[in-house]
């Protein structure tokens, strides 16, 4: 169960009984159990869609973002010790999101580099209507395949390093779930990749925060339960 990005990923259907959110199968063909994975934007802070701040440290969660978390947690709390893992990018406002969610799981936040926002290299701390002027943009929304940020990384590493993380710890909650605190981009590129979509159609995506995008893995092929999901009971989510 180590699938790795492709710009000509697979779509077919798994060919055994579909799991259930609430109870995992063991796959037909190849005797893995399916893990629901729960990938989860962190919450708003005060800069939250002004400024790309990328990595810097110091960028806490608003009273908004707070209150965000608090929520998620209780939306998630309900599938109990099926959670094996809560996993958050080492940064504050991941980090401050996955605490209220692991608490009322019980668990402790284990944190994954690789979960980590983009390194937007010399774009880092810039605000976005200025960026949005730059000759580069364009490729950025249209053709992000192709597309790295001076000085910084590109969305093709972007995307492998959270495919990397995803199914390593899909692969260790086999047959149970794991929720993985991570950033917009690095959730849409995932996603991207569940769906068999290009890299280049991510940006069609929204994530917005404190969403959960539940997706199955351990079938013969990765399945997207729902995407950008903010309310709503997440215990009956199942492949139909």
């Amino acid at each position: 169960m180590t699938p790795q990005p492709s710009r000509d990923a697979s779509a077919d259907a798994a060919t055994s009984d579909p799991p259930t959110a609430a109870e995992p199968t063991a796959d037909a063909d190849h005797g893995t159990k399916h893990t629901l994975v729960l990938l989860v934007r962190h919450g708003l802070t005060e800069s939250t869609g002004s400024v790309l701040y990328g990595r810097t440290p110091g960028n806490n969660l608003s009273s908004a973002g707070q209150a965000q978390a608090e929520a998620v947690a209780e939306r998630i709390a309900p599938l109990g010790d099926r959670v094996r893992f809560v996993v958050s990018s080492n940064i504050e406002r991941t980090q401050q999101t996955a605490a209220p969610i692991a608490s009322a799981l019980g668990l402790e936040v284990a944190s994954d580099d690789r979960l980590l926002e983009a390194d937007f290299g010399e774009w880092t701390n810039q605000k976005l209507d200025e960026l949005r002027k730059l000759p580069d943009w364009p490729a950025v929304q249209n053709h992000p395949s192709t597309f790295r940020f001076p000085g910084g990384e590109s969305f093709l590493e972007m995307q492998h390093r959270m495919v990397n993380a995803v199914t390593r710890w899909a692969e260790r909650a086999a047959g149970g779930a794991v929720v993985l605190v991570s950033h917009a981009d690095l959730i849409k590129t995932f996603v991207a990749f569940a769906a068999g979509t290009h890299l280049d159609e991510f940006q069609r995506l929204v994530i917005s925060p404190t969403s959960v995008t539940p997706i199955v893995l351990g079938a013969s092929t990765p399945i997207v339960l729902a995407v950008n999901s903010t309310g709503g009971d997440l215990t009956a989510l199942a492949p139909a």
